[in-house]
């Protein structure tokens, strides 16, 4: 089953807000400055949404990993 274009965006915007709160905390206990931690986590967080999303695009059209499940409307004649 293939996942839907804004599936794989919401899945980006989420994780990445996760990250960003990982990145600013990091950031603020490294340089001890709010508006620092805070400009680096706010750039980050734009960059890698669409990194995200694009790996994730890709992820998709591969089926490494994946397997092929039969059609459920096709019936069975096995015995």
């Amino acid at each position: 089953m293939a996942d839907k274009y804004y599936r794989s965006i919401v899945k980006a915007i989420s994780w990445r807000a996760t990250g960003s709160i990982d990145t600013m905390v990091i950031s603020l206990l490294i340089t001890g400055k709010l508006t620092l931690a805070l400009a680096i986590s706010g750039v980050e967080l734009f960059t890698k949404v669409a990194l995200y999303y694009v790996h994730e695009r890709v992820w998709d059209r591969l089926s490494f990993g994946r397997i092929q499940e039969p059609p459920v409307d096709k019936p069975s004649f096995d015995i």
